[in-house]
C-alpha cells in the first residue's frame, strides 16, 4: 500500500533570487571548512536527491523540500540533466531541458505561468524548485549534468557536454542561477579521465556566467566522483576546485573505513575542506549484494556521518535509495528500492541526520580538528572510535559502544566536564566529571549494533550548555 506522509504546511512564495538570510558560501580562513560571506560556520548537511528537477511535480518538491528543511538539512543535490534518462525522457509536465540534445540550445520559452504548458517550460521548473528550496534556507548543491552525458563508451553513457560545448552551456547556467542560493557540483559518478577539458570547460563557463568573468571567486565548486574515488584524484590543483568532494561508494560500515579516505584528502596540500558527497544509502543493497548482506538501516547511515566529520569532513551528504530516484508506482525499480519515495523521505536515519548538525555547531565550530591521538585504542571495522577536538571541547564516536579509553591533557582546563551524546536523538545525559591527566576510561551507556554513542569531554571552566542544545557559531 502506498504510503502517504504528513504534509508539513509552509506558506512560502516563490522567489527570483536568495531572501537575505540566504548569504553566498565561501571557504573559511583555514581552509577547512565553509562559511558564509561574512564568516559565519556553515556545515553541508546534504541530502542526495539527484532526479529532483526531472522526476517531481511542483506540490511533490515542494512537500519534499518542507520536510528536509524541517530536519535542518542546509543543501539539497539535485542535477539538472540527470541521470535516469534526463536528456530525452521529459519531466512531470512532459518537458525536455534542450533543444534536439544540444546543450548551447536550451529549451527555453518566453514566460513561466505554471498552468500554461507552453510558457511553463524545463528550466521555469528548475527555477521554481530551487527558489522553492532557497526560500527554505536550503542551498541547491546543483549539478549541471550527471557524468554519463560527458562520455560515450558505457551503455548508459552518451557524450552530449563535449570540450566545444560545456562551456556555452556552463554561461547559461551561470547566468541564470547564479545569484540564486547554489553550490556547484560538477561530476557525477563518471571517471573523468580523458574528458578532464571538459569539465574545466564547464567550470570556466558557470564562472564568466556568473560573474561576466572568469572570476572563481564568485563561485563554490567541487567535483563529484564515481564510486570508491575523489575529487582530488584529478582536480585538487585546479584553481575552481574549492573543496573536495568524495564518494564511498556504499560499501559495509567499517570495511570501507571512510574516516582513512576523509584524512587523505583533509592532509593534502594545498589545504582545502573535504566531505563525502555520496556515502551508503539507507535502505540500500549493502555492498549492492543484497541477498549475501541484506540492506542497510538507520545504524550504518550514522557511522558514516560520524566517522567522516569527525575525521575532519565540513559536512556531510545523507541518501536514501528510494530519494535519489524519487521512486513510485508506474517506475522501473532501480537496485530494489525497499519503498516510495514519500515514505523513506520519513526514514530514520534522514531525520537523525540533524543531532550531527545539532552536536558540531554547539561547540566553537571553526577550531575543530580530528585527533585519533586522543584515542588509547581505536578499535577496527564497526567498532572503529573517532575522535575530534576544539576550542576547549574533545568528542569521541563508538560505533558500537565500545569502552574508550582517553589520553587526557589535548584540551585546556584542569577539570571536564563528560556528556554521553545519543545520536538515535539527540539527547545528551550528564557524565560526571574527570581530571584532565593520565589515561582515563568511560563506557558508554549501552552496547552492541545500534548502540553507537558519542563522548563529550569539555573543559569545565567553559561552561558549555548540553551538547546539541545551543549554537556555538564560532
Amino acid at each position: 500500500m502506498r504510503f502517504t506522509a504528513i504534509l508539513i504546511v509552509l506558506s512560502l512564495t516563490a522567489m527570483s533570487a536568495p531572501p537575505k538570510g540566504l548569504p553566498r558560501l565561501k571557504v573559511s580562513e583555514n581552509k577547512r571548512f565553509l562559511v558564509t560571506e561574512d564568516g559565519q560556520p556553515f556545515f553541508y548537511l546534504a541530502d542526495t536527491a539527484w532526479e529532483l528537477f526531472h522526476r517531481l511535480d511542483r506540490q511533490q518538491a515542494t512537500h519534499y523540500l518542507d520536510v528536509r528543511a524541517a530536519q535542518k538539512y542546509t543543501a539539497i543535490q539535485a542535477v539538472a540533466l540527470a541521470e535516469e534518462n534526463g536528456i530525452t525522457e521529459p519531466n512531470a509536465y512532459g518537458k525536455l531541458p534542450l533543444i534536439d540534445a544540444d546543450p548551447l540550445k536550451p529549451a527555453v520559452t518566453p514566460g513561466n505561468k505554471p498552468g500554461d504548458l507552453k510558457q511553463y517550460d524545463y528550466w521555469d521548473h528548475v527555477d521554481y524548485i530551487v527558489d522553492q528550496a532557497n526560500a527554505r534556507g536550503l542551498y541547491v548543491a546543483m549539478l549541471p549534468t550527471w557524468g554519463s552525458w560527458t562520455r560515450d563508451g558505457g551503455a548508459r553513457d552518451h557524450a552530449y557536454i563535449t570540450p566545444q560545448n560545456a562551456q556555452g552551456y556552463g554561461e547559461f547556467l551561470g547566468k541564470r542561477y547564479g545569484k540564486k542560493g547554489i553550490i556547484w557540483v560538477l561530476g557525477g559518478d563518471r571517471n573523468p579521465a580523458g574528458v578532464e577539458s571538459t569539465w574545466r570547460a564547464l567550470a570556466k563557463g558557470i564562472a564568466i556566467g556568473v560573474s561576466g568573468k572568469e572570476d572563481y571567486d564568485a563561485v563554490l565548486m567541487t567535483f563529484h566522483p564515481r564510486g570508491g574515488q575523489t575529487s582530488s584524484t584529478d582536480f585538487h590543483n585546479d584553481i575552481w576546485l574549492d573543496f573536495n568532494m568524495q564518494q564511498d561508494g556504499h560499501g559495509i560500515p567499517g570495511v570501507a573505513k571512510s574516516w582513512e579516505k576523509v584524512a587523505a584528502d583533509y592532509n593534502r596540500t594545498p589545504v582545502k575542506p573535504v566531505l563525502d558527497g555520496e556515502p551508503l544509502y539507507e535502505d540500500h543493497p549493502l555492498a549492492f549484494r543484497a541477498k549475501d548482506f541484506g540492506y542497510s538501516l538507520d545504524a550504518h547511515v550514522r557511522q558514516y556521518a560520524y566517522w567522516d566529520t569527525f575525521s575532519g569532513a565540513c559536512g556531510h551528504t545523507y541518501g536514501n535509495h528510494a530519494i535519489w530516484q524519487f521512486f513510485q508506482p508506474g517506475r522501473k525499480r532501480v537496485n530494489g528500492p525497499l519503498m516510495y519515495w514519500e515514505q523513506a523521505v520519513l526514514r530514520p536515519g534522514g531525520a537523525q541526520m540533524q543531532y550531527v548538525r545539532g552536536l558540531l555547531e554547539s561547540r566553537p565550530y571553526l577550531s575543530r580538528v580530528p585527533d585519533p591521538s586522543l584515542v588509547v585504542d581505536a578499535l577496527e571495522g564497526a567498532d572503529h572510535i573517532a575522535a575530534t577536538r576544539g576550542d576547549g571541547y574533545a568528542l569521541f564516536y563508538s560505533a558500537q559502544g565500545r569502552k574508550i579509553k582517553v589520553r587526557m591533557g589535548k584540551i585546556s582546563g584542569t577539570t571536564l566536564k563528560a556528556w554521553w551524546y545519543n545520536p538515535r536523538n539527540g539527547s545528551a545525559e550528564d557524565a560526571g566529571t574527570a581530571q584532565n591527566s593520565g589515561e582515563v576510561e568511560f563506557t558508554p551507556p549501552s552496547e552492541g549494533f545500534s548502540s553507537d554513542w558519542v563522548l563529550v569531554l569539555d573543559d569545565a571552566s567553559k561552561g558549555f550548555a548540553a551538547p546539541g542544545t545551543a549554537t556555538a557559531r564560532r
